[in-house]
């Protein structure tokens, strides 16, 4: 009685192997990230020093340190623009750091920095953009994030960044846009002053009004987004006069 035939393996399709080889190449970059990472860690200077470095670049261009709270209107515009998982990540925003490879190869910022990420920019690397500066910052980040409040990093935020027209940190562009403090501002003033981190000359009130305005729209739509504010309510808002102090 001949034997019987001894069943051959299914031949894997095309499509399995390429996401097989797929599987290993990110398993591999994956080691290599967290390798770097931990060499990085290793080698960054600590991050002790924030409220001091903020303090002294306030003394050097003329800003003044905010006191109180950090207003709520505020805090509530810069986050639901510009890190609307902060308090829920680690520093880095995981969909932010799969870009930061391809913006480092294509040379731009894809997004995606969370606020420990450009505090660490500004503080530490002086807003450089080269490959070991991003990759420091994103390191710093992660320091800063351990080593601070939220509160404190947000406080140290908003005192670090430009807000254009000369005005560094909160306090001074509060009172140089509108004549008020921080704390004072209403819904229409906070989302025409945080739409300027991003691009502070080029949506400045007193020479863009227009560009402002449309920035001012998006933080709106971010915060209808986020569920700060309805649909109807951001409307309203972005119908009410800004009190401008003057160019």
């Amino acid at each position: 009685m001949p034997p019987a035939p001894v069943a051959s393996r299914p031949r894997r399709s095309r499509g399995a192997r390429l996401r097989r080889a797929g599987l290993r190449l990110l398993a591999g970059l994956l080691v290599l990230l967290f390798a770097a990472f931990a060499v990085g860690w290793a080698v960054t200077a600590g991050v002790a020093d924030a409220e001091q470095r903020v303090a002294a670049r306030l003394d050097a261009f003329g800003g003044t340190p905010s006191t109180g709270e950090v207003p709520q209107r505020i805090a509530a515009a810069l986050l639901a623009t510009e890190d609307s998982r902060f308090g829920s990540h680690p520093g880095i925003d995981w969909r932010g750091a799969l870009r930061a490879p391809l913006g480092v190869v294509l040379g731009r910022d894809l997004g995606g920095s969370t606020i420990q990420h450009q505090l660490a920019r500004v503080l530490y690397e002086d807003g450089a953009t080269d490959a070991g500066a991003r990759a420091r910052s994103v390191v710093l980040a992660v320091k800063l994030d351990q080593a601070w409040r939220d509160e404190q990093l947000l406080r140290m935020y908003l005192d670090a960044v430009y807000f254009g027209h000369g005005f560094y940190g909160v306090q001074a562009a509060a009172e140089g846009y509108f004549g008020l403090a921080p704390e004072e501002l209403d819904w229409a003033q906070a989302t025409v002053l945080v739409g300027l981190v991003q691009a502070p000359s080029a949506y400045d009130p007193f020479e863009h009004p227009e560009r402002a305005a449309a920035r001012q729209a998006h933080v709106l739509d971010r915060l209808v987004a986020v569920g700060t504010l309805s649909r109807a309510e951001a409307d309203g808002i972005a119908a009410e006069p800004w009190h401008l102090t003057g160019g």
